[in-house]
């Protein structure tokens, strides 16, 4: 038998039998993702065959109009399925909000329920609604908006338009638009004919048993969802773990990098080089070692993950395989390049895992990169670990076919002979 092939073999074995030999090291590299890709699929919405219990957001209401109007939204934005409503003063508000126990609070002002009325029409100011929110909470903000928008117009119309309602604001606005400034005399003439008609309502006997009509404005369609995937559900464990399987195997390849360094120092590497064997099998040998090593960690978290956490391949399985190849081939090179440039393992340990930290949360493994902002976005495309994560959801939750794979895969293995291009025009072949 050729005896660079035999000598290739033998460190390959011996790369791989010394990781599986390393318990601690073993344990961290296999426990340490699936236990953080646990926590990240809970928290972001779980497998999705159950209730996985979103929490509502908490938010304040601070009610200085106790007006029926404002009594009346704040009880509709209680039965909102999105929030938590609590009723409070507003220093307890502002107290909750800045400690974090609300994530927002609206404060309604005194006159509100008469005031928002009469503004309907354009012709007195709009009161002023505050919204206090947490800073952190920057999203809630938005979401609060809209659905006060949505309740404020129903009940400002309700008043309107029931039966048996008040007519004293509906005739303030009359007197009003009747002596506004700039309004046309068609328009004015519409308006004035469209609150009469309000008010023959309003003046209208009230439903039997009191109960005023449900008469206002409100959202005119129904939204139905549905969740496009070719699997039965999203499961948002399926890319916590692509996400976390990238992060540690890249630090894996560090720690293969630093350990050719350490051999190097420990003068390991001068022996090595006096045996009857090429470059290539020193070499070639560390890429293939530090391959299967990342091979045998994404298999074995993948397959906790479809035990424990029902992640499926609904994709092409030799589409996931050649995602998963190709990632490993970048893993060996990053540390095979960190090796040529590094000159002690302090120093590149440190630099390598602040790199690979930066490229991990571009490339989506944390959060997915569509919750960036559009320009960081187009820089993600630039990391490789963002076509790896892409490439892995692509094939197990979105369900792609085995095309879908042919870009991550190819960029991977570019970016891969990219770094193997590098390490060998740097690599020191002389130094001990």
């Amino acid at each position: 038998m050729n005896p660079n092939l035999v000598a290739f073999r033998a460190l390959v074995y011996r790369d791989v039998a010394t990781f599986l030999r390393d318990r601690r090291a073993l344990a961290v590299s296999l426990l340490t993702p699936i236990a953080i890709a646990a926590f990240f699929g809970f928290v972001f919405g779980g497998s999705g065959d159950r209730d996985t219990g979103i929490a509502k957001m908490p938010v304040g209401i601070v009610d200085l109009d106790r007006s029926a109007m404002s009594a009346a939204l704040v009880a509709d934005l209680a039965k909102d399925a999105a929030l938590e409503v609590e009723v409070v003063t507003e220093p307890v508000a502002r107290d909750k909000v800045k400690a974090g126990k609300l994530r927002a609070a609206l404060v309604l002002p005194a006159g509100f329920g008469a005031g928002a009325s009469r503004a309907l029409f354009g012709v007195t100011d709009k009161p002023d609604l505050q919204l206090l929110y947490d800073p952190s909470q920057s999203l809630v903000k938005p979401v609060l908006e809209g659905l006060v928008t949505q309740h404020v117009m129903q009940n400002v119309t309700r008043d309107l338009f029931s039966a048996g309602g008040s007519t004293a604001v509906t005739d303030d606005m009359l007197a009003r638009l009747r002596t506004a400034d700039g309004i046309a005399p068609d328009t004015r003439s519409d308006l004035i004919s469209l609150l009469q008609s309000a008010r023959r309502v309003q003046s209208r006997p009230p439903p039997p048993g009191g109960a005023q009509g449900t008469g206002g404005l409100t959202v005119p369609f129904t939204l139905k969802s549905e969740s496009v995937t070719s699997g039965p559900h999203y499961n948002a464990y399926a890319h916590s773990f692509a996400g976390m399987s990238v992060q540690f195997i890249l630090f894996m390849g560090i720690d293969a990098g630093v350990g050719l360094l350490l051999m190097r120092e420990l003068g390991v590497w001068r022996r090595l080089r006096a045996a009857p064997v090429s470059r290539a099998v020193l070499l070639g040998s560390r890429i293939v070692g530090t391959a299967t090593i990342a091979m045998l960690i994404l298999a074995f978290v993948y397959l906790v993950a479809m035990t424990v956490f029902s992640v499926r391949i609904s994709g092409s399985v030799a589409g996931f395989a050649a995602v998963a190849v190709a990632f490993a081939l970048l893993a060996a090179t990053t540390g095979l390049m960190i090796a040529a440039l590094g000159r002690s393992v302090p120093a590149t340990r440190g630099l390598s895992v602040l790199v690979v930290l930066m490229l991990v949360m571009l490339g989506g493994a944390w959060v997915p990169t569509f919750v960036f902002p559009e320009w960081l976005q187009h820089v993600s495309a630039f990391a490789p670990t963002r076509w790896a994560v892409d490439g892995l959801d692509a094939m197990t939750w979105r369900g792609l076919p085995a095309s879908a794979a042919v870009k991550p895969v190819a960029l991977l293995l570019l970016w891969s002979a990219g770094f193997l291009a590098i390490a060998l025009w740097r690599f020191d072949w002389d130094s001990d």
